[in-house]
């Protein structure tokens, strides 16, 4: 199972999409600020993730995901929560 998942920073409320087969373990990875790209805004936490059988699946997802209209989605999909966490 491979799972795209999405992150936000409790540092600055910024978002992070990625992929991964192994969810709990890139949490902790995130976390322990072993990936460059969010050392800086680490802590993270999980509000988001979607699970899929082929790797091709999640790959597509997350790119779209990462897109203007993906990034709207996302943000209409979790509106309540991220309303209420502002």
């Amino acid at each position: 199972m491979l799972y795209v998942y999405v992150l936000q920073s409790l540092k600055n409320n910024s978002l992070y999409i990625g992929y991964t087969n192994n969810i709990k373990r890139r949490i902790l990875e995130h976390n322990r600020q072993e990936n460059l790209s969010t050392k800086a805004y680490a802590p993270w936490k999980l509000i988001f993730f979607e699970g899929y059988l082929e790797e091709k699946d999640a790959q597509r997802r997350e790119k779209y995901l990462k897109t203007n209209q993906g990034s709207r989605l996302l943000k209409r999909m979790l509106k309540e929560y991220l309303f209420n966490n502002k």
